[in-house]
């Protein structure tokens, strides 16, 4: 009769193929075969100390039995050093016994149920995989701007989403969503609306939006597609261990922070954009800046033209140094704090008060007035 008892117990490590949902399978496995391969190796090497210590044994007792024989051994030694001999001979013999028992016992496993009769490789070469199209800056902003405009309504439903089984339902029901450009404009939409400041709002499309990013990562390390993975994530989100749901909100968290730093960088880069609107706005015939070049001048000159009074103006350049007085109108002219000759309007006034054998001082405040206007108004401002 054929002895069956050895194929009662086969140890391999995927004999069960019922796991708990949030336990990686595959990691198991290998879990599982690692920790078998790692008991055959302290085994063996518990097998191969056995038998080097059964051999160093074998040739003491062969050493000292040749010993005896040419008498190098007192008699009355000899005795014990045989019975202390035998003794440790039986040692070797159970121990060895118990080696054969164990080996007995041990199932079989994967490594040791065959031998192989031949060995033969074969390379099947796996088809390549759809390459996407190489598109330019141009051409994704046009697809991402097409995209938005076909679904943006739909995507933001999804972002008012809270529950995860509304999510599921919703992204399987318009699985077109599942997609990086869903995932973009659920970032530029946060940091639209950190920046009008409805903080509660972004916090819970943040959520939305890691929810998708996880759903795309996760595609691509299974190399799947993403429509394929949305089951999957929110299967595992939901029966979630501690460590992988302490990882999800942490990225959460993280992606905040960044929303919440670039909605101020771009603030700010609105306010230097408005600023220089304005500044290019305010910029004089020669290009300079009003506001500047007033917040520059001496304090008499800045009473001149607070006062707008010319002759208190041709007081203050007679009275100053001719280089000096020529750099600071020249920088009035130039932003348009001053108006050479005045116009045609003002040629009877200048001639009125003896200031025409001084070209540096005829003018008007008239077109002044409006830069000073928009200086003080720019200097309250800021």
């Amino acid at each position: 009769m054929v002895d069956y008892s050895k194929w009662k117990d086969i140890e391999i490590s995927d004999d069960e193929d019922d796991t708990h949902p949030n336990i990686d399978t595959p990691s198991l496995f290998r879990w599982r075969h690692q920790a078998r391969v790692e008991r055959m190796e302290q085994a063996q090497k518990e097998r191969e100390d056995f038998e080097a210590a059964k051999k160093a044994h074998e040739q003491k007792v062969k050493a000292i039995k040749e010993k005896i024989s040419k008498g190098e051994i007192d008699e009355k030694e000899t005795d014990k050093v045989l019975a202390e001999l035998d003794a440790k001979t039986k040692e070797i013999q159970i121990k060895d016994e118990e080696f054969r028992k164990k080996d007995k016992k041990t199932p079989w496993n994967v490594d040791t149920i065959s031998k192989p009769g031949f060995d033969k490789s074969v390379l099947n070469k796996t088809p390549k995989k759809r390459q996407e199209e190489n598109l330019t800056e141009e051409e994704k902003e046009k697809r991402m701007v097409k995209f938005v405009k076909e679904n943006e309504k739909t995507i933001k439903q999804y972002g008012m989403l809270r529950k995860y089984d509304d999510s599921k339902r919703f992204l399987q029901e318009h699985q077109h969503l599942v997609c990086d450009d869903t995932a973009n404009y659920l970032v530029i939409w946060c940091i639209n609306l950190e920046m009008e400041k409805k903080h509660d709002l972004m916090h819970h499309v943040a959520h939305q939006c890691i929810c998708m990013q996880y759903i795309l990562e996760l595609s691509k390390q299974l190399e799947v597609d993403p429509r394929a993975c949305v089951n999957s994530f929110f299967t595992k989100i939901q029966d979630a261990v501690v460590e992988y749901k302490q990882q999800f909100d942490n990225d959460i968290e993280s992606f905040i922070k960044r929303i919440e730093r670039r909605a101020e960088e771009k603030i700010e880069e609105a306010i230097a954009e408005e600023e220089e609107k304005e500044r290019q706005a305010r910029l004089g015939p020669g290009g300079l800046d009003p506001v500047e070049v007033f917040e520059t001048l001496p304090d008499e000159l800045k009473k001149c033209f607070e006062s707008r009074d010319i002759k208190l103006l041709q007081d203050a350049i007679a009275k100053m140094p001719e280089e000096e007085a020529k750099y600071h109108m020249k920088r009035c002219v130039d932003s348009g704090l001053w108006i050479p000759d005045g116009g045609l309007k003002n040629k009877e006034n200048s001639e009125e008060t003896g200031s025409s054998d001084q070209s540096d001082n005829q003018g008007s405040f008239k077109a002044a007035e409006t830069k000073e206007e928009e200086t003080a108004a720019a200097t309250s401002e800021n």
